[in-house]
């Protein structure tokens, strides 16, 4: 095949093939005497398989996919994928805690009664959401976050309240929403006590949750193709 024949099922350019195996997401063509690209089932098959992953894991990692099945790294693929299905429950998980907690937006919050409805530090909540300090005090200028402060140290102190409104902008922001819009959605939740515009976006989360799923099993087709005529010995 010529790189013309690759680019045409998918709606490409010639150069954007030639690009492709420049960034090793195809393999090395082979050349005939006159210096013209010279593709295989093995190329379409590795340019199928990068396409698809694009949606379900992003272009970056979509390229160290494929940079690592061509290096003969089945370990580092799975290794990679492994990662992406984690990640994809630990947001439904989240989802999931969240669309729980709408039921009691709107209610008083209840006496603290454990540890894990005790107020935390900034370090702690930090630690609990997996982003940085810092991300914290970005949402805190945001106007996300409206922690209080020790009236002796005066140092932030998250409580009950926070750790919510924390929570949603992080759900949120794992799903492209930008500060100002989160913003506003945890403003009205706080202010009105509506639940309809969290409602859409936990329902626009999801349906994005549902693609990137389906994404993640096309692209285990398309890939297990590639791998098999890569490497028949995987």
């Amino acid at each position: 095949m010529r790189p013309h024949d690759l680019a045409r099922e998918h709606g490409l350019s010639t150069q954007a093939i030639r690009n492709y195996e420049r960034d090793g997401f195809l393999p090395p063509a082979e050349r005939t005497a006159s210096g013209y690209r010279v593709y295989t089932e093995a190329h379409a098959a590795a340019l199928r398989a990068f396409l698809a992953l694009i949606p379900a894991y992003g272009h970056a990692t979509a390229g160290r996919l494929m940079n690592a099945v061509h290096r003969g790294e089945v370990e580092q693929v799975l290794k990679i994928i492994d990662r992406g299905h984690a990640q994809l429950l630990r947001d439904r998980e989240t989802l999931a805690a969240v669309r729980t907690a709408v039921d009691h937006l709107t209610a008083e919050p209840a006496p603290a009664t454990s540890t894990d409805a005790e107020p935390r530090t900034v370090g702690e909540l930090a630690h609990q959401l997996q982003v940085t300090p810092a991300t914290l005090r970005n949402w805190e200028d945001a106007g996300i976050l409206t922690p209080a402060r020790d009236p002796v140290t005066g140092y932030r102190i998250f409580h009950a309240g926070d750790v919510r409104d924390a929570e949603l902008a992080h759900l949120l922001r794992r799903g492209g929403y930008p500060l100002d819009r989160i913003s506003t959605v945890v403003h009205q939740i706080r202010t009105a006590g509506g639940t309809d515009t969290l409602a859409r976006a936990l329902a626009d989360w999801q349906r994005k949750l549902t693609e990137r799923g389906l994404a993640m099993l096309h692209s285990a087709t398309r890939l297990s193709q590639c791998l098999d005529l890569t490497d028949p010995d995987h």
